[in-house]
């Protein structure tokens, strides 16, 4: 991976546009919620959907297949954005369900429970009392949130984590925005999700374009998956080179600088397949 957020071109920039790519390709769309939809908030359940992202991706799902895929619990982002027609990978893409709430099978084990009700528990007792953090219990992990401690709050969240890493072998996390998801440690994430997705949908082949919208270090996986596909596939980072985690290797192909930028993409996105199909 020689790229880096800065270098990468804005999308649609000619030559370099990201629409041009789809004239003979159909696209198989994968977006992430927080950051990508939504702007980042201070909590996880203020990061509400506008109204005008919803109806473009109402429309891109009556267009293309399309799957939201979030750190998110899928209950949780699946009300966030209040559409029944697509399909949802929660919990970096542990959980995944189909229109209707069909759930798709997974190449790996579920019975994570004890493993992580153990973990809530110790971040309850050392975590919880920590002005600012919050933790956010999920199906298949635990996220703990240290944006609203101070440095001395943040370098606790920290430790309690290192501890539980180092005592659980069978324990890994994943890094974000400003917060530490506890996952069992197994080799699954989002870009894993994403390439069983295509699998299971039967969007592997060369006919379908598969292009995944994140703003955030988890979504790095699922860009570096298409990166190497044998059928490629296109990867949009949203955010800037300034912005937290500021700049950094990265496998994606194009950036837009925020949601809004990334909605009027997405829009337009939308506009094209519909002239392409007059």
């Amino acid at each position: 991976m020689t790229r880096t957020i800065s270098g990468l071109p804005p999308a649609p920039d000619p030559p370099h546009d990201l629409l041009s790519r789809i004239d003979r390709r159909t696209p198989a769309l994968f977006l992430d919620y927080d950051g990508t939809l939504t702007p980042i908030v201070a909590r996880p359940e203020l990061a509400v959907m506008s109204p005008d992202m919803r109806a473009i991706v109402r429309d891109l799902a009556t267009l293309v297949p399309l799957a939201v895929v979030s750190g998110r619990d899928r209950a949780d982002v699946e009300s966030l954005v209040g559409l029944s027609t697509l399909y949802y990978a929660g919990s970096h893409g542990f959980d995944i369900a189909g229109p209707g709430g069909e759930t798709i099978a997974l190449d790996h084990g579920t019975d994570f429970d004890p493993l992580l009700d153990h973990v809530k528990s110790v971040l309850a007792d050392r975590v919880g009392p920590v002005t600012g953090a919050q933790i956010e219990p999920k199906k298949a992990s635990v996220a703990v949130h240290y944006r609203n401690t101070d440095a001395q709050g943040a370098a606790h969240v920290q430790r309690v984590v290192d501890d539980l890493l180092a005592r659980h072998a069978d324990l890994k996390v994943t890094p974000g925005k400003m917060v530490f998801e506890l996952q069992p440690n197994i080799d699954w994430d989002k870009g894993k999700a994403v390439l069983h997705l295509l699998d299971v949908l039967g969007l592997g082949d060369e006919a379908f374009l598969p292009i995944y919208f994140g703003d955030d270090i988890t979504d790095e996986h699922a860009f570096a998956a298409l990166d190497e596909r044998p059928n490629g596939g296109l990867g949009v980072f949203v955010g800037t080179p300034e912005g937290e985690g500021g700049d950094r290797p990265t496998a994606a192909h194009f950036r837009v600088p925020d949601p809004a930028a990334c909605g009027v993409l997405l829009a337009r996105l939308a506009e094209r397949l519909r002239e392409s199909r007059r």
